[in-house]
């Protein structure tokens, strides 16, 4: 449940008219907007219900007329004093947002029923939200305002969301004053006495701090140990507040913090179940809005101690996020922590764990903390999404090269009936799943088979889609290898081929496939991987692999040349190129990009490229590298590109799908990013995409605006050939390409 008291968003006049109800029904997506007096009195709900019901009985729609005339009269409200029990209990299925009025039927605040989610400055704490990240300083910058400087700092560049502090008034705290010299104190008392009477920071010297996290971009939180500096810090502006594990039982602080209206993070520590729930009745009595953090208040923690387990109670005890601070050793709890749920976590971090003060050796160096961080973030992006299990992108890759098919063990004639025995199961599958052999028997075969043939989806469906002539406003053509050049070269009226070779293609004797001549033009599309998996990178540190590289694109070069004989058509034929810049286990800092394009130009201009036109292609940021994935750097943004197009004299093979995979996964318009690009565009690979790694796919069945990428093409890039780089497009005599065209048809 959650308590709004900002209502700007859900209110409207009650003579306004119906279409600015509906306006901001649809901005707050909460499905209701109240309707109030001038004087702020609730007159009536309104729901999208109330509005579907009322055109069905108007005789005439008029969405102009006042919301007063059309709202529901018959609302459920509450005295904004309710109790959570209270709020609770009025919730239904119908009533999932309840008015909370004061004496004078003001509208005050409203319940809402929606699932736990808390906002702290520009973070939303949810289940479908990353982790919040606390690195806690606490006082282990040790009195030393410059040396809390250096840990905000620190912070930062492990990737913490939030710098955490601990702020205290000795003199109201502590029954003597916050005496480090009385010796009438426990021995402990005395030692952590002794510790914060040098180690505080004053309120003046932590809000420059505080201050500092904000120039600096880090959120920086406090706890309060005690009323005063609770009050400090809310005249300050502390967007929320921890409360540390010594108060939970505190219940004077605990409903003094939850008065403020702030976000409270709650530390469960050294508590019993008993104490987490009376906690949590006064936190929902008072209407906060809290997460609560499993923990172990044992410096350091023993791992069997822990019991990560209890954050799935704890979640059900609070009704609410749930988080982990830890005080164990090393990095592997808290990583796992978000496994189990945990949507805040918060670790102690020093500089130095040899410092004097207890809490420096239970904390992270930066060098941890950074990599908790990005295991929190990994474990994040693997948990994924609650949903129906699919074969993703580098599966279906694997599944095509180590998985099986449907075959014909025998010649067999369009119209004769398909028999089990007929049908074999084989590597690879590149056809027919072997269960859907059923399907097969008994039906009439829908083409010609030849023995080894693979029967294919289309062959056990009523829509078969076949090749015909096609009409777009530049050059086209298909992808194309040796062995099917010829029988797919007369298939329509194609402009040119674009041969993907591979490796092995560049030792065969073309003679064994070219006995004339095309009227045609033709591109070349290089390997990537080659002999000894050696992957094309122009631009790698190892010199003796960047010559490696330099000599196979030579090849490429050279059997393109000889290539030309074979099309009367061809003049300067292009070859696209993957040029490097992938990386294994991470992106490469920007930085260093520059510096890599350079050895990219230097690496083109060792190799002989007369009569052929060399042409980077466009990449995507998750390249599939043979069934597996990469980060790529390079040929990524438009500035780069741009950049290298325009200092070194080349042009780029645009492809479609690896551009707008690079620009979702950067949060940029994809529009822009073709405006800024297609017109250094030679060639175009055309295919749709989805996501950040979802390549390759079929007209029609990602993301792609096809009628916009039109339309700037036709300005920017008008005289660009293009081909559909539909992925296993050539399965069934090209049949993936038959309907990309059909369909690309309509916008080119």
């Amino acid at each position: 449940m959650i308590i709004e008291r900002k209502l700007s968003k859900y209110i409207v006049y009650c003579e306004d008219p119906l279409v600015s109800a509906l306006r901001r029904i649809n901005e707050n997506k909460s499905r209701v907007v109240f309707s109030v007096s001038e004087t702020g009195k609730l007159e009536g709900v309104l729901t999208d219900g109330d509005v579907r019901r009322w055109l069905t009985d108007a005789h005439q729609v008029d969405l102009d007329v006042a919301v007063s005339l059309v709202s529901n009269k018959q609302y459920t409200s509450l005295p904004f004093d309710a109790s959570h029990e209270e709020i609770e209990a009025t919730f239904n299925e119908r009533i999932q947002a309840i008015p909370l009025l004061d004496k004078h039927q003001h509208l005050v605040a409203i319940a809402k029923r929606e699932p736990a989610e808390l906002r702290i400055g520009e973070f939303v704490i949810a289940d479908d939200r990353p982790a919040f990240v606390i690195a806690e300083i606490g006082n282990n910058h040790n009195g030393s305002i410059d040396l809390a400087y250096r840990l905000v700092d620190e912070a930062i560049g492990t990737g913490a969301d939030c710098a955490k502090f601990q702020l205290r008034d000795m003199a109201s705290l502590y029954r003597n004053q916050g005496n480090p010299t009385d010796s009438s104190e426990d021995l402990g008392a005395q030692y952590t006495l002794d510790l914060l009477s040098r180690f505080q920071l004053d309120s003046d010297d932590m809000f420059k701090v505080f201050d500092y996290c904000t120039q600096k971009g880090i959120m920086p939180l406090c706890t309060p140990w005690d009323k005063e500096s609770l009050e400090r810090l809310d005249r300050y502006g502390m967007p929320a507040f921890k409360l540390a594990s010594a108060d939970l039982t505190n219940h004077e602080l605990l409903e003094a913090m939850a008065r403020t209206g702030k976000p409270l993070i709650c530390s469960t520590g050294m508590s019993n179940e008993g104490e987490i729930v009376e906690a949590v009745r006064i936190l929902r009595r008072m209407n906060a809005k809290y997460v609560l953090l499993h923990c172990n208040s044992t410096y350091p923690a023993p791992f069997k101690d822990i019991h990560l387990n209890y954050i799935d109670r704890l979640k059900r005890i609070g009704d609410c996020p749930v988080g982990y601070s830890g005080h164990e050793r090393g990095i592997a709890v808290a990583i796992a922590a978000v496994a189990k749920g945990a949507r805040v976590i918060e670790k102690h971090f020093t500089l130095d764990r040899n410092m004097e003060g207890n809490d420096h050796r239970v904390s992270l160096l930066p060098d941890e903390f950074r990599a908790m961080v990005q295991g929190i973030r990994e474990v994040e992006e693997a948990l994924g999404a609650k949903e129906t299990r699919r074969v993703t992108q580098g599966e279906m890759m694997n599944r095509e090269v180590l998985g099986k098919s449907l075959v014909i063990n025998q010649d067999l004639k369009r119209g004769e009936t398909i028999t089990e025995s007929m049908i074999e199961t084989r590597s690879p599958g590149k056809g027919l799943a072997p269960y859907r052999k059923r399907e097969l028997i008994g039906r009439a075969a829908p083409r010609d088979f030849k023995e080894g043939d693979f029967f294919f989806p289309s062959d056990v469906e009523e829509a078969a889609v076949s090749v015909r002539n096609y009409r777009f406003g530049r050059p086209f053509g298909i992808p194309v290898r040796y062995h099917d050049m010829a029988k797919m070269a007369g298939a329509s009226n194609f402009d040119l081929l674009e041969f993907h070779l591979s490796y092995k293609d560049l030792d065969e004797p073309l003679e064994k496939y070219f006995s004339g001549s095309y009227d045609l033009d033709f591109v070349v599309h290089s390997p990537e991987l080659f002999a000894g998996d050696h992957i094309m990178d122009l631009c790698s540190p190892d010199p003796a692999y960047r010559e490696h590289s330099i000599g196979e694109l030579q090849r490429v070069v050279d059997v393109t040349r000889r290539l030309v004989p074979y099309f009367r058509k061809a003049t300067r034929p292009l070859i696209i190129i993957n040029a490097g810049g992938f990386s294994l286990d991470g992106f490469i800092p920007r930085e260093r990009h520059g510096a890599l394009y350079e050895l990219i130009a230097d690496s083109l201009s060792k190799v002989d490229s007369a009569g052929v036109e060399i042409i980077p292609q466009t990449m995507p940021p998750f390249p599939w590298h043979f069934g597996g994935q990469r980060y790529h750097n390079l040929f990524v943004t438009a500035d780069d590109i741009e950049a290298f197009c325009e200092r070194h004299g080349y042009r780029i093979c645009l492809d479609l799908s690896h551009s707008q995979l690079s620009c979702s996964h950067l949060g940029l318009s994809f529009k822009a990013f073709l405006e800024q690009v297609a017109g250094y565009s030679a060639h175009l690979h055309v295919v749709d995409a989805e996501g950040v790694d979802g390549e390759g796919l079929q007209i029609g069945e990602g993301t792609m605006d096809f009628g916009m990428v039109a339309d700037v093409l036709r300005r920017k890039a008008p005289k660009a050939s293009f081909i559909p780089e539909i992925w296993q497009g050539h399965k069934n005599d090209g049949e993936g390409f038959w309907i990309a065209l059909d369909r690309l048809e309509t916008w080119f």
